[in-house]
């Protein structure tokens, strides 16, 4: 095993994944519970919390945080299945830079 080679391919493969980091930071998902709206990246970075006037006249503090809560973690959800189905994709393309080769 040439070493050489084995560090080119571990740069080829770190230069993968942040490119695939950077896509995902540019992927929008959204997670929503009854009248609040969580808007995160794929990266798990919350971008934007909309809450519906609704809530703020019901005056019910629990509910509301319960409701962010529930949207985060749907958003949460969503931004877990569009990383996996990319690490996915890398991989059924052969995108580790050759890495998972040098182990036949």
């Amino acid at each position: 095993m040439d070493l050489g080679k084995m560090m080119g391919m571990f740069g080829d493969m770190k230069e993968k994944m942040e490119a695939s980091k950077m896509k995902l930071d540019s992927i929008l998902v959204n997670g929503e519970a009854e009248g609040v709206k969580v808007t995160m990246s794929a990266s798990k970075i919350i971008k934007d919390i909309e809450i519906s006037d609704s809530l703020y006249s019901e005056g019910d503090k629990e509910k509301l945080q319960d409701m962010l809560l529930s949207a985060i973690g749907k958003a949460g959800l969503a931004a877990d299945n569009v990383a996996h189905s990319e690490a996915s994709s890398m991989a059924q393309n052969g995108d580790l830079g050759g890495i998972m080769d040098m182990f036949k």
